[in-house]
Formats: C-alpha cells, sequence, structure tokens
C-alpha cells in the first residue's frame, strides 16, 4: 500500500509538467505567428498568385532577386489600363497623371500602351514594389533605411524638379516623404552610396537597368518638353523682329512715297535746273525701291521662318500631349459590355 501511493503521486506530476509544457508551447507557438504574422501572409499571398503575362514580362526586365520576387509576388500586381485602375489609383490633384499606386497590401500598375515609353511599366512596378517593402520593415529597419535616403536627398534637394516632386508628395501624402523617397532613388537615381546599393541588391539583381529604363523614357518627355520651350523662345524673338521690321518697312514705304510724289511733282513744274539733276535724284528713288524691295523679302522670309517654326513647334505640342495622354489612366477607354 505505501508503495504504490508514491508512484501514483508522480504519475500525477507528469502529467501536470507535461501541460505546463504544452502550454509554453502554445504560448510560444502563438507569439512566433504573431511575429511573423507578414511573412504567413505574404506567403499564402505568393503561393496563390498566378501571374499575368504583363506581370510575368515586367517581372523578367526588372531582374528581381528572390527576396524582391517573393515581396512583388505577394502584392499580387496587377496591369490595368480599364477605368477600373482609377477606382483604387485615384489621382490627387488635377492634372497629375497616376501610373501606379500601392493600396490595400497590393501593386496596381497603368497599362501604358505607347512604344516610345518603353519601360514605364517596370519603373512603375520596382517603385510600388519598394513601397511594399517600406511598409515591412521593422521600427529599426525603417529609422536606418530614412537615414540614407535623406543623405541622398541632401544630393538632389537643390534640382527645382526633383523639389516641385518633394512638394507634391507633401502636399498629397503628408507623412511619407521617406517612403517615397525610398521608391524614388531606388528606380530613377544612378549614382548612390554603397550602403543604400546594398539595401536595394536585397531586391533587385542589376538596379542600373530600371535606372536606365527611367533615363530612356524621361528623355523622351524633356527632349520634347526642350524643344517646345527652345521654340516657344524662337517664336517669340521672331515674332517681335518681324514687328519691328514690319513697322520699319512700313514708315519707309510711306517716305518713300511722299518722296516720290514731291519728285514727281517738281519734275511736273520744270523745278529741275538740269537733266543730270534730274537722273541723278530719279536714280536715288529707284535705288531706295530696289532696297525697300529687298527690305520686303526679308520681311516675308521671317514670315515663312515663323510659320515653319510654328508648325514644328505645334507638332511638338501634340507629340508631347500624346505622351501624355498615353499614361492618363483618365482617358482608358470604357469598359466592354
Amino acid at each position: 500500500m505505501q508503495s504504490t501511493l508514491p508512484q501514483n503521486n508522480q504519475r500525477k506530476r507528469h502529467r501536470g509538467l507535461g501541460g505546463l509544457i504544452f502550454s509554453v508551447l502554445l504560448i510560444g507557438l502563438s507569439i512566433a505567428l504573431w511575429l511573423n504574422r507578414q511573412y504567413i501572409v505574404d506567403s499564402i499571398s505568393f503561393w496563390q498568385y498566378s501571374p499575368s503575362t504583363a506581370v510575368a514580362n515586367i517581372t523578367e526586365r526588372v531582374k528581381l532577386t528572390d527576396t524582391g520576387k517573393f515581396a512583388f509576388y505577394a502584392s499580387q500586381p496587377a496591369v490595368d489600363g480599364s477605368r477600373a485602375f482609377n477606382a483604387t489609383c485615384d489621382r490627387k490633384e488635377e492634372n497629375t497623371a497616376i501610373l501606379g499606386c500601392y493600396a490595400a497590401n497590393r501593386i496596381y500598375i497603368f497599362d501604358v500602351q505607347d512604344t516610345r515609353l518603353d519601360g514605364i511599366e517596370e519603373v512603375t512596378a520596382a517603385h510600388e514594389l519598394l513601397h511594399a517593402v517600406y511598409q515591412r520593415l521593422s521600427d529599426g529597419e525603417k529609422a536606418d533605411v530614412d537615414r540614407l535616403v535623406e543623405a541622398e536627398y541632401e544630393k538632389l534637394r537643390m534640382d527645382p524638379d526633383f523639389a516641385e516632386r518633394m512638394a507634391f508628395y507633401d502636399r498629397t501624402e503628408p507623412g511619407e516623404r521617406d517612403n517615397e523617397l525610398h521608391s524614388i532613388i531606388g528606380t530613377e537615381v544612378g549614382s548612390i552610396s554603397s550602403a543604400m546599393e546594398a539595401h536595394y541588391a536585397k531586391y533587385f539583381t542589376d538596379r542600373s537597368k530600371i535606372v536606365g529604363y527611367y533615363a530612356a523614357y524621361n528623355k523622351v518627355f524633356t527632349e520634347l518638353s526642350d524643344r517646345a520651350k527652345e521654340l516657344s523662345t524662337q517664336l517669340d524673338n521672331l515674332s517681335a523682329e518681324i514687328k519691328d521690321a514690319t513697322a520699319k518697312y512700313n514708315s519707309d514705304i510711306k517716305q518713300l512715297n511722299a518722296d516720290i510724289a514731291q519728285f514727281n511733282q517738281r519734275a511736273s513744274s520744270g523745278d529741275f535746273t538740269s537733266q543730270a539733276q534730274f537722273n541723278a535724284q530719279r536714280q536715288a528713288l529707284v535705288t531706295r525701291v530696289e532696297a525697300l524691295a529687298q527690305e520686303r523679302n526679308s520681311v516675308n522670309a521671317k514670315i515663312d521662318e515663323y510659320n515653319q517654326l510654328k508648325d514644328e513647334y505645334n507638332n511638338t505640342v501634340t507629340q508631347s500631349n500624346q505622351l501624355y495622354k498615353s499614361i492618363d489612366s483618365s482617358l482608358a477607354p470604357a469598359p466592354k459590355v
């Protein structure tokens, strides 16, 4: 009897210890799941996602690492050229084109059809991917990345176009400055610090490809814009020249007509003392007529040049407008019934 009681108590203690261990393991598992909840959600999204042909092509051209591809596909990217794009990626200001967005943990890319803008979808995809990456950084990692992007910003802030762009983000997305800088620098700026480059190398095998795409399509916009500005200046200058030359020509014509009338009156009244005097003054008037004919031809040549420049300017503006229309999702075709 005595020998059996301790054995029964020992079994009870073992069962109690086993329950405690199970509870500890359950709590540990719960904590692990909580700490890794984003990775678990991303894993489910990644394995459930089937990329379209357009997304697969973008993925290939962007040159993602395995980590980058995981984050990209976990965000279930979609290329959309319909009006449905605007329902998710709403524009923040009028006359501002939206090429993509990262919303509700998903990446949306506008389907740009203009072949002159090759690479624009790839840059947009990489830009939005970096938003997804930034969202998943820990507080400590964000602090490190923010410090790096702010250092890069100091190199760029004197660029008026860049400053205007960041002012736009300050107005439309307050508090997201470093988030936007993280995406812009990663996809558009070629020369950055080695630490910043190492950060992006976790997601892109060749970031220079993305920057190259950006430089190529951005050059199309800037060249048209610069040429339009150049032509506009030339037209303004030439218009002023034509105005002044026309005014001078009309004044000279008026004066010549008055002098011819006076000459004819003198000739009629016999005011010339000799044939030589008559011939000399008549020749002077003929010379002035010939000079005015040349002056008139010069004015007409300027007018022809102006019209040619104006045609080129209008064509340049038309091309520029076509480009901007091609990236304006609000002009997407209506859905078919």
